[in-house]
Order: C-alpha cells, then structure tokens, then sequence
C-alpha cells in the first residue's frame, strides 16, 4: 500500500496518492499535475481513479487535466453549483475498489453543496476504516467554513455539523487526511500539524466540542472570513475544466531596455518588504513572493498582464509557480536587476518607515490631515486595537481605497509591517504619495506598552 501526501506550499493545498495492486487513485490534485504521475510511475501504479472532495476556491483543480493525461475517471459529489463538465457524480455509499483497499463515499456538504468525504478501507485490517479523507469539512484543529451561501447561513452550518457527525462515527482510530494545513485561507484556526486521528480530534478540535447543533451553527455564522475576487474565478474553472499548467514557469528575465518598452497592467514588486520600502519603480505594487497565494488573488484578475520584480531568478520562478496554480498566467517577464537600474540612473520610489514614538506622538498631536490605517483582519482588530486608528482590510483596498483621500498622509500598520507594505505598495499604485509604515505595528506597539 502507498498513500503519499502531496503538499503545495503557499496555498496549504494537500493532495493525495493512494495506491496498492498496481492500481492508484488521486484525491483533490492541483493544476501542476505531474508530480502525481511520476510518483505513481516509480511505484509501479497506473492512476486510474481522481476524487474531488469539492468545487475549489482557492485553486485550480488539475483533476481534468490529470484524467487527459493517463485515462482516470473522475469523480465529484452531487449538487455542485452547475454541471462539472469533466466528472462523473458519485454517491452516498458508493464504493471504489483500489487494490486490497477500498474507498466509500461519505456525502458531506457544509462548506460546499457537493462536498463529499472519502472513507479508506483496508482488506487487511477489517475493523473499520483506517482513514478518512474530509476535504474542508474537518481540518486538523478547526473545521470547515461555511461562509459561500450567505442567504443560507444557518441552514449550512447546520449541514456541516451533520457532516461531521457522519465522520466522527467512522471511529476514533482513523486517520484524518484534510485538503489544507495552517496558513490556508480556508480555515482560520488550524493546527500546525498535518496529521490526527478522528479520535484525536474528537477530544481536542475546539469546535468539535460544540454538542448542541444551534450552539455550533451560532458559532460558524459568527465567525469573520474574507472571499478574495479569484475565488469566482476558481469556481468557473473548476466546474468547466481549466487548462493545463504552462510546461515553462519561468519568466523571460528582461534586459533594462525591455523593462522601458514593455507595457504591463500590474508592475508587481516580489521582493521581501524591507527591500520594496527602500527602493522601487514607481507605480509597481508590493507583493512578497511566500505572500502571493495569499494575496494575489486580490488584487490580480485573470485579465491582466505582469511583470515581476524579483531579487533573483528562483524568486522569480517561485511567484510563477504560485500565480499558475491560481490562473494568473499572464506573466510578460521578470526583472532582477534593480540596483544596476538605479546606477544607471532609472527613478526609484521610496516610502519611510516610522517607529513607535512617532506613531504616538502624531496620535497625540497631528491628526489633523494624518490616518494611521489598520488592514489586519476583522479577528486580529477585535483582539487589540489602537485607539484613533482607521480600518481596512488589506485585501478589501483592492476596491475600497477609494475611498480614501489622496491628499491626506497614511501611516499603515498591521500585525508586524509585511501586510502594510502590501497595502502600502498598492495604495502608492494607485497614485497615493503621502505614504508611511508603521515599523513592527501591532507587535511593537503592544511591546512599547509592557514596557510601560
């Protein structure tokens, strides 16, 4: 028996690979599929079965692709929002024959209408399943959202909750294999491992200790999650069949000359904070290469063209791997050489960095034409806040800068100062000139109060 987890950075996505007999099955796999196919080719497997727990949200399914590839049928759960073009629909009860193991459907709709588990049996071991494959109905930690339905809120976290009482009762031995670890957007309270046990999360998961059905469904629809703009566009793709990966996800690296003449809707800055803040095009925005799966969706659209400003040719390669696995395939080129841009006398823009006192002192003294704009998100502000302070999420500034005044100075904070370069970078896109950071945020202004 094989089961192999495939993880993708960034985005938390796993995927999983499943063999024994000679034959595998592939569950939830992502758009850049040959990583499934060269495993199963080294363990002597032929693919002959793809399992989707759900519609994705947060990225394209390579289910489609992956079936053109070796023959596989696919499968998805019933009532998606429109037909799944490339799959067939499988059922409560439905049972797959892999080698000595044998897969059943659990019908478990909650965070999505088609929302499906997949119960793992082993031949060998008769006495119950020996893991369960729960999508983005139970995570390691934390369970599902149930945001996606907002005229039908109470009705799906009530779902969710029957939902999870039908995986629970599979019993405390079996293993738990979820969609997504910590840092996905698909869930808030995760755990940082990425293995459990039913039973494990029985006693110890926080929202699988809510017995009552109302109490649970009050809990979800009280809980704050944001939905990025891609997220319908994931949802298209992964009804219709989206194209396969580009085979090459590097960008041309452009000389200077190219960089003058090439003509792009997002200039995007991939480099750490630190660096953007101190030297970069005008009118590029801030997008730090490990914050792209979390952050492009906002502020990229299918249709437009990019072009990366990187430290290096693997940062580049790296924002190329994470934007494909959203659709964000238009990437014109890459840049590298920024200092030898600056030598040779290209403009480059800078936003300051104020600490704590001056922070206070204009809280104190000048607010007069001065916002110090919070973008964490709605948890993080509810939890501690600083007084006199303006919110906005960072994500939501995509539309709702605005609604801010160009002619007044900004200060942006969040929790540590990577996400106000993020809205600072965009707002100075936007055309905004009256720009700062708060250095450290949210963590030093509550450091400078326990010194206090």
């Amino acid at each position: 028996m094989l089961l192999e987890k495939i993880k993708t950075p960034g985005l938390s996505h796993l995927s999983y690979l499943v063999g024994s007999g000679g034959k595998a099955a592939v569950i939830d796999p992502r758009r850049d599929c040959d990583i499934y196919l060269e495993t199963a080719r080294a363990e002597g497997l032929e693919i002959t079965h793809i399992f989707e727990t759900h519609r994705n949200e947060d990225l394209v399914s390579g289910a489609p692709i992956l079936a053109s590839m070796t023959g596989a049928t696919v499968y998805h759960g019933p009532n998606p929002a429109g037909d799944v073009l490339y799959a067939k629909t499988a059922r409560e009860g439905d049972r797959f024959d892999i080698g000595q193991l044998v897969i059943e459907i659990i019908e478990t709709p909650g965070h999505t209408d088609d929302h499906i588990a997949f119960a793992l049996y082993d031949r060998e071991y008769p006495d119950g399943a020996v893991g369960v494959f729960t999508g983005d109905a139970l995570f390691v930690g934390d369970v599902g959202r149930t945001d996606f339905y907002p005229d039908r809120k109470r009705e799906v976290a009530g779902l969710l909750f029957d939902s999870l009482q039908k995986i629970l009762a599979l019993g405390d031995q079996a293993m738990i294999y979820p969609a997504h670890g910590a840092g996905s957007v698909c869930g808030s309270g995760m755990a940082e491992r990425e293995f459990s046990t039913v039973g494990h999360e029985r006693r110890n998961n926080p929202r699988l200790q809510i017995k009552s059905r109302d109490e649970f469904i009050d809990a979800k629809i009280n809980e704050n999650h944001y939905q990025p703009p891609y997220f319908r566009l994931m949802e298209r793709l992964n009804l219709e069949g989206g194209d396969p990966a580009p085979r090459v996800r590097r960008p041309k690296n452009l000389s200077l000359s190219e960089l003058d003449e090439c003509s792009v809707t997002r200039l995007v800055d991939i480099r750490d904070p630190m660096a953007y803040a101190s030297g970069h095009f005008p009118g590029s925005m801030s997008l730090p290469v490990d914050m792209i799966p979390a952050f492009a969706g906002w502020f990229i659209g299918e249709e437009d063209s990019i072009l990366l400003i990187g430290s290096d040719e693997s940062q580049l390669a790296s924002a190329t791997e994470h934007l494909v696995r959203i659709a964000i395939d238009n990437i014109v080129g890459g840049y590298t050489g920024l200092v030898p841009a600056a030598a040779a006398g290209k403009s480059l823009a800078q936003i300051p960095m104020i600490k704590t006192d001056e922070a206070r002192r204009r809280l104190e003294e000048d607010r007069s034409n001065w916002t110090l704009l919070d973008v964490r998100d709605a948890d993080e502000r509810s939890e501690a806040s600083i007084d006199g302070s303006q919110h906005i999420y960072v994500g939501e500034l995509n539309e709702r800068w605005k609604e801010l005044d160009k002619s007044r100075h900004y200060t942006l904070m969040c929790a540590s100062g990577m996400r106000a370069t993020i809205a600072a970078g965009w707002l100075a896109s936007r055309g905004f000139g009256k720009l700062d950071i708060y250095l450290g945020s949210m963590g030093a202004w509550k450091a400078s109060q326990e010194e206090k």
